[in-house]
């Protein structure tokens, strides 16, 4: 799994789930989406689906402060990386 992978993922989870198509990077997804709490449930959800096991509760928690799709991509980096998933960077 690459990085470029994980971006993928993420903009098919935000245009399927969300109907987000190309959601910018660094923009606060609360703010110009309108992404609320139920949305990010979603999401997490989405998360352990795309790497295939449930986050902890401390996981979880990690992802409270998240408010743009980089900080989502840089989120599931480190999760793929402590599950030993293999992540490359370009």
């Amino acid at each position: 799994m690459t990085r470029q992978e994980i971006e993928a993922e993420v903009r098919e989870i935000f245009l399927r789930e969300f109907e987000v198509e190309d959601p910018e990077p660094d923009v606060n997804l609360r703010e110009a989406y309108g992404f609320d709490s139920i949305d990010a449930i979603e999401l997490l959800l989405g998360i352990e689906k795309f790497l295939g096991s449930e986050l902890t509760q401390e996981e979880k928690k990690q992802a409270i402060e998240i408010r743009t799709l980089t900080q989502i991509i840089d989120y599931i980096e480190k999760l793929a990386r402590i599950r030993g998933i293999i992540v490359e960077r370009p």
